[in-house]
């Protein structure tokens, strides 16, 4: 039985079979029985690579942070993570340099303010493990969005890819449809991220993209 530990890109955590490309965390989410108690904890949402230097994390020990699993950057920086700074050095820093230019900063914006930034523009939630009603989503026209953008259509998540947006699934993405010539649409990528994809941030994508034209 998978744990309840993969991302959508609401945020929220689900037990499905798939893992994805990338790990992360968002805190410790369980407690001292190691049962998941909480849907964040802090405000340090990074995104990791699944292997680094032979480290092992465990799933589920108290004290500890959990680990997540997300597709791919596309739904990680949806739910509100960003690159981790250790592991993804090299993400991290272009995804930093994309947001100073973005915000027309004199210095790089520190890991500190993007956190801070990202905390407040994420959809909110209660302190237990599952959504809280009061949610937030921002508007934006569909054609203003950079690609790697995801966006909520008939309720459901969908990925801005070029001339296509496509459905989210756990597997990867589906279902492409054309992306409309404009239009309002609720974001849930939050815009502090949108402006790292808009000024230079490539995302890595899972490849069930290559698979969609």
């Amino acid at each position: 039985m998978p744990r309840r530990n993969r991302i959508d890109p609401f945020g929220d955590l689900h037990a499905v079979p798939v893992r994805g490309m990338f790990t992360g965390n968002r805190g410790c989410l369980v407690g001292e029985n190691g049962e998941l108690v909480r849907h964040h904890r802090g405000n340090l949402w990074i995104t990791c690579v699944t292997s680094y230097r032979d480290w092992k994390s465990p799933l589920d020990q108290p004290g500890h942070w959990t680990p997540l699993f997300f597709l791919d950057d596309a739904v990680a920086l949806a739910a509100g993570h960003r690159p981790c700074g250790l592991c993804r050095r090299d993400d991290y820093l272009s995804y930093q340099r994309a947001l100073t230019v973005g915000l027309g900063a004199d210095q790089p914006i520190s890991a500190t303010e993007q956190n801070r930034r990202l905390a407040a523009e994420r959809l909110r939630r209660g302190s237990g493990i599952d959504r809280a009603a009061d949610r937030k989503m921002w508007f934006e026209d569909i054609s203003a969005l950079p690609d790697g953008t995801v966006v909520v259509e008939m309720g459901k998540p969908w990925l801005v890819h070029g001339d296509q947006i496509l459905e989210f699934s756990f597997g990867g993405w589906l279902s492409p449809l054309p992306r409309p010539d404009g239009g309002q649409v609720g974001v849930l990528t939050p815009p502090t991220s949108v402006i790292a994809l808009g000024h230079g941030f490539v995302p890595h994508i899972h490849d069930s993209i290559a698979h969609t034209g």
